[in-house]
């Protein structure tokens, strides 16, 4: 077998681990829809729940990026419908300045690392979002330790 089929089927197994951030009202309720619906999506993920998006500190995510994280999502409520009133607009404008340093500074690719809306009722988004963020990241490849 050639070194080029070798890696392509070694990129084939190979199955990313995420870092799932989910507010306690909104995100966590979503993924727990999903779970009791049966909706399919990849186990490769571990969520962490936390009260609020706001409560998200950006060393979370360049630890976890940094202790083997392929990549991390970060999930909250809808705009407009945080239970602690802004806490996700802060998460919003938090996350940019994130990403900025993710990018600019460490050379990370920006799609490892994603910021997405939930609500309660969205069992079947928190679903497709992990399957479709888990994709993604398969097609990255696993992330080389900074």
């Amino acid at each position: 077998m050639s070194k080029a089929k070798k890696k392509a089927k070694q990129k084939e197994e190979w199955t990313p681990e995420l870092l799932v951030f989910c507010c306690n009202w909104c995100s966590y309720a979503g993924a727990d829809l999903a779970g009791v619906s049966r909706f399919q999506y990849p186990p490769n993920m571990r969520i962490i729940r936390v009260m609020c998006s706001g409560r998200v500190d950006p060393t979370f995510v360049l630890k976890a990026l940094k202790d083997g994280a392929d990549g991390v999502l970060i999930t909250g409520c809808h705009i407009g419908d945080c239970h602690y009133i802004s806490g996700n607009e802060y998460t919003r404008d938090r996350f940019k300045k994130l990403h900025e340093i993710i990018i600019k500074q460490l050379g990370i690719d920006g799609k490892r690392v994603r910021l997405e809306w939930v609500s309660a009722s969205e069992g079947k988004r928190f679903a497709d979002l992990i399957t479709e963020f888990t994709n993604q990241i398969k097609e990255l490849g696993p992330l080389k330790v900074f």
